[in-house]
């Protein structure tokens, strides 16, 4: 079972989120050992060769190591995605971590933060936010709107941008 349903229930800093994020980073270290020897050796292995839930294993591995991991292997993904041998709504995934990871906003609104006052989940900073809508349809993401509520955040792309603007500002200072 996925973690998402404990975060709506307990919330993000409880204990039980916090120990079962825990056991997801061993077993995503251990896991990363051999996927890297896997894609190092092979290049990333689509749907042809492994499946559907093998591409979605290897990409999973991916998305939860280090940043320097996911920027080795997103332009083998990217090209298994151009080649349909992975899906593209997890290539965007990857693309927002990254893109975060790397100090740029995330493209398709995919990843979630905490803010550290209200200790309530929040979107983290989106490229874009009145046309998210329209990238995450051409990867085959569903709306933002619904991908938030599951999180408990109420889609507003007019309030997000003015949140952001006004946080973009108090940095600049």
């Amino acid at each position: 079972q996925g973690i998402l349903p404990l975060i709506q229930k307990e919330g993000m800093q409880s204990p039980a989120v916090q120990e079962k994020l825990k056991q997801m980073q061993y077993y995503d270290s251990v896991n990363l050992l051999k996927v890297e020897k896997i894609l190092d050796e092979y290049g990333w292995l689509g749907f042809d060769k492994i499946g559907n839930m093998g591409a979605i294993t290897l990409f999973l591995v991916i998305q939860h190591s280090p940043l320097k991991v996911q920027e080795k292997y997103l332009p083998m993904m990217r090209k298994a995605v151009k080649n349909k041998q992975a899906f593209a709504g997890n290539l965007a995934l990857l693309e927002d971590r990254v893109a975060l990871g790397e100090g740029r906003k995330q493209i398709y609104g995919s990843q979630i933060g905490t803010d550290t006052v209200t200790r309530k989940n929040i979107l983290l900073p989106l490229e874009d936010p009145e046309n998210v809508d329209k990238r995450r349809a051409a990867v085959g993401l569903g709306p933002i709107a619904d991908y938030l509520k599951g999180f408990g955040i109420e889609w507003d792309p007019k309030a997000f941008k003015k949140q952001q603007d006004e946080a973009e500002l108090k940095i600049r200072k």
